[in-house]
């Protein structure tokens, strides 16, 4: 027996539990149906889930508490000790990135640091998200989906005026439109008093957006960039040469010997001693880093196998850069994501439903692919990333913070 509640018709799970369950080879039974009056009432399904063995229903289920179905019968979460370090127990619970509540002690208690992909551990009657890897023998680990509850961040109608972006991505839109709408969500997000973090990938400055990218910087509007050892790499190497790639950023053409550039411009950095002091040095003069150091916006550069140099500043051990990208993310309600793919599937993995995530690229594919890896808050515009920052800071000019 299984219930839910919310708007279950407007963000299409109805049809969604109901085809959990025909795939999986098992059958429903509605036994109550109650639909919402209202925009605001929500709506009420019980059901009767039935499949050809126990391993088939517990596959269906724990499908269906992650849409936001919860056993109806009432028990409190179980609890299983953790045997040993980075591990968990074999059914332990899998997280999503929708608001969850376990059962203690008759109780329904919020878990902290929401995200997708993490086990939830209880610590003194409070449940949270933890990585496996941060798993401690003895952990309270929560086991099976009894006493689990989740609370889906159901799809409202033309929510922060945006419904026109969150179902079909397209370049047939009116940029201008989507630009408007972001920065209204920006001012929101200000005047609340909450963070917005960028996670910008290097075309940033390959498109000649990157001074515009400095304006919303100046502005206020950027409180966390969260990038790969590239768009620190490029971004000083236009500070440096006025080239990004080699290729001068005034007149478009390639410069003789302008391929060495990226290279001299991370030796003058590793020179410095990094970043920051090459700031206070006078070494680095200007650009978006040089913005982010002189601001105080806290930023997480992490590295991967490809990059040269890399900068001092650059985080090459990918468990640290994985936790430093955590921790800059804490009290963020807005992220944008800006031509970069892998790190935006990152950051939106980390990143709980609530937050709202926008994602700005040329290739359509990068837009969808986010959504479907799990991170279906996701807005997407389907535009040049240096249009979209020139039109972004022009909306915001007159909105400084």
């Amino acid at each position: 027996m299984v219930e839910a509640e919310g708007h279950l018709i407007d963000s299409q799970l109805m049809n969604a539990m109901f085809d959990t369950v025909v795939r999986h080879d098992a059958a429903f039974d509605v036994l109550e149906f109650r639909i919402g009056r209202t925009n605001e009432e929500p709506s009420f399904v019980s059901m009767r889930v039935t499949a050809k063995g126990p391993i088939a229903l517990t596959e269906v289920l724990e499908e269906l508490v992650a849409l936001g179905c919860r056993v109806a019968r009432t028990e409190d979460v179980r609890l299983t000790p953790a045997d040993r370090d980075g591990c968990a127990p074999e059914d332990f619970y899998s997280t999503t990135n929708h608001q969850t509540f376990v059962r203690i002690d008759g109780r329904w208690v919020p878990v902290e640091k929401q995200r997708m992909d993490a086990a939830i551990v209880v610590e003194h009657g409070q449940p949270s998200c933890r990585k496996l890897r941060d798993i401690r023998v003895g952990d309270a680990i929560v086991c099976g989906i009894n006493g689990v509850k989740i609370v889906p961040e159901f799809q409202e109608r033309d929510r922060h005026g945006f419904a026109f972006m969150t179902n079909d991505i397209s370049s047939e839109r009116r940029v201008e439109t989507g630009v408007a709408r972001i920065a209204a969500m920006m001012r929101a997000a200000k005047a609340a008093g909450d963070k917005i973090a960028f996670v910008a990938g290097p075309v940033v400055v390959h498109t000649g957006g990157g001074a515009y990218f400095c304006d919303l910087i100046r502005g206020g509007w950027v409180d966390v960039l969260l990038a790969g050892n590239a768009l620190a790499v490029h971004d000083v190497e236009q500070a440096l040469f006025g080239t990004s790639l080699g290729v001068d950023m005034e007149t478009g053409r390639a410069i003789e010997g302008g391929h060495r550039h990226h290279m001299r411009a991370i030796n003058a950095i590793c020179r410095a001693g990094g970043l920051r002091p090459a700031v206070q040095q006078g070494v680095l003069t200007s650009g978006v880093m040089y913005e982010c150091i002189r601001r105080g916006v806290d930023y997480v550069l992490a590295g991967s196998i490809r990059d040269d140099g890399p900068l001092p500043d650059t985080i090459m051990d990918l468990v640290e850069a994985q936790d430093r990208y955590t921790a800059a993310l804490q009290g963020v309600k807005l992220a944008l994501v800006l031509s970069s793919m892998l790190h935006g599937i990152g950051v939106g993995n980390m990143l709980p439903a609530w937050v709202r995530l926008v994602c700005v690229d040329i290739n359509p594919a990068v837009v969808t692919k986010l959504a479907d890896r799990g991170s279906s808050q996701t807005m997407g515009i389907v535009t040049d990333v240096g249009l979209f920052l020139r039109q972004l800071a022009s909306a915001l000019h007159e909105a400084r913070v």
